[in-house]
């Protein structure tokens, strides 16, 4: 679960009505851990319980969470679990619990969502890193009522009950805040009590990118650069890595994953393919080549993870083989890469055969490469040009980023062509300069830390961490700045000196 999400964001979800002022991509910027049934708010990682009315409200729910630590053994095996002790409060024992919040044991307390606390300490201590951590629809009140999600009260306990249970949950609160000062997780309380760090809406605006994309919006006036994560074939076949990757791409703020699909058998040389190669698939370049391709499951599998995110996803394809079998999945779009752009009868294939988007990245290439492609490609209904240099890493003086503004000018005659920047340089400055320069796709590698086995490219940036989304902010910094090309008075704007002043 630690190296699921690049951020260092967890969010503690309760079910109290704050949580309706929440939206919903808020959630999706790092793991969520949900107490008792609030995963029918929002879609949790964790959830924690130990009652077994919660148990019933999670079954009709459909059992969202990916995982279940609890003590309960109603949880359905097939169902991820981890059982842990349940500590029951009493008199007797409640001057233990924070006690038990600063030491190293797992159990499922009465005031569950210290064991939620605990967890984001441990998934800290994984992480290696200081955690924020947002406790959401705690309102600590029974007059506000839940969250609108929850259409059902399975608990049996009385109003009267609920109320003094929820009551002294404020009190722990307010320790944990004390206890957690200086640990590996900053807490932040969001919500209207006088300890709340941020409010609801001061969250959305924090984490929110339809808030943030609504509020640019008024500045940009729609301009948008889609930002595209490139896994490679760097989720090694796997699907709980591939799962990871593309949860921490939507997380790091993606708005495209996109992956590789090669006929192995007929695109490497048959002395490639039979060379030595270390790899746990087994000896031979062959052996790791096919462990890295996905089948037609692992696809279907991507597409409905993609579609739960709400992120798109597509495919560089390499040879003829792979373009007939990706459009048994109706994609939106298709990359042809530069490593490609000599497999000229392959390139014209796609052209008799394909008219949706097309994505096109031409390192490798000069000016009689564009004209030939615009030529051949004539029929595609939208037609990504991204310049692109092939050198890992690229130098800067070879980053060309004007190319960019060239590929903008061809964009003024022909609408079908959107500009935009495959990122090979290390760090954020070029595609900044290329959003500038007109880009409206950026294009850039990632990976989920490394390995011995495994080729990784120095330019990739570790989801692992939070270099993803520091390279996505930045973008989005761009973005914003570069603005509108429409010259107007804006509301910051206002004159020195008034008309009367200078008559």
């Amino acid at each position: 679960m630690a190296s699921t999400y690049g951020t260092d964001t967890i969010f503690i979800l309760g079910k109290g009505a704050s949580a309706d002022q929440i939206e919903g991509d808020v959630f999706d910027r790092g793991t969520v851990i949900a107490i008792n049934d609030a995963e029918a708010i929002a879609p949790a990682d964790i959830t924690v319980f130990h009652a077994d009315w919660v148990a019933d409200a999670l079954k009709v729910n459909g059992w969202r969470s990916r995982l279940y630590i609890t003590s309960s053994d109603l949880v359905p095996v097939a169902t991820p679990q981890v059982r842990v002790p349940y500590v029951p409060q009493t008199q007797e024992s409640s001057d233990l619990v924070m006690q038990r919040f600063l030491s190293d044991d797992l159990v499922v307390e009465d005031v569950m969502f210290l064991t939620a606390l605990k967890i984001a300490r441990l998934m800290a201590r994984q992480r290696g890193r200081t955690q924020k951590v947002y406790m959401v629809g705690f309102d600590f009140s029974t007059e506000t009522g839940y969250s609108s999600a929850i259409t059902h009260d399975f608990s049996s306990s009385s109003e009267a009950e609920k109320s003094a249970k929820i009551s002294i949950q404020e009190f722990f609160l307010l320790n944990a805040l004390y206890f957690a000062r200086g640990s590996e997780i900053e807490i932040e309380h969001v919500g209207h009590r006088p300890f709340s760090a941020l409010s609801p809406d001061q969250l959305n605006e924090r984490l929110s990118r339809r808030v943030a994309k609504a509020e640019g919006n008024r500045k940009r006036e729609g301009l948008h650069v889609d930002i595209i994560a490139e896994l490679t074939t760097n989720h090694f076949g796997d699907r709980g890595r591939l799962e990871r990757m593309v949860r921490s791409a939507k997380a790091g703020g993606a708005d495209f994953v996109k992956v590789q699909k090669r006929d192995v058998e007929t695109f490497y040389t048959p002395e490639q393919l039979a060379s030595p190669y270390r790899s746990p698939f087994g000896p031979t370049f062959r052996d790791y080549r096919h462990a890295l391709e996905l089948s037609a499951d692992d696809f279907n599998f991507l597409d409905g993870l993609c579609q739960e995110l709400e992120i798109g996803w597509f495919a560089s394809l390499l040879d003829q083989q792979s373009f007939q079998f990706m459009l048994q999945f109706d994609p939106c779009m298709i990359k042809l890469p530069s490593t490609i752009s000599e497999h000229r009868n392959y390139l014209e294939f796609v052209g008799r055969n394909y008219s949706k988007g097309l994505i096109l990245s031409t390192g490798m290439t000069d000016e009689r490469y564009e004209r030939w492609v615009l030529e051949n490609f004539a029929g595609m209904s939208t037609f990504y040009m991204l310049q692109c240099n092939s050198a890992y890493p690229t130098p800067l003086h070879d980053c060309d980023v004007g190319v960019v503004r060239h590929y903008h000018d061809l964009s003024q005659h022909d609408p079908r062509i959107v500009p935009g920047y495959s990122s090979h340089d290390f760090g954020w400055l070029a595609s900044q300069l290329a959003v500038a320069a007109g880009a409206r796709m950026i294009e850039k590698h990632v990976k989920l830390g490394n390995t011995e086995w495994a080729h990784f490219d120095a330019v990739a940036v570790d989801l692992e961490t939070g270099a993803f989304r520091e390279f996505v902010d930045h973008v989005r910094e761009a973005e914003l700045i570069v603005g509108t090309d429409q010259k107007r008075v804006n509301e910051s704007e206002h004159h020195k000196y008034s008309r009367a002043d200078a008559a």
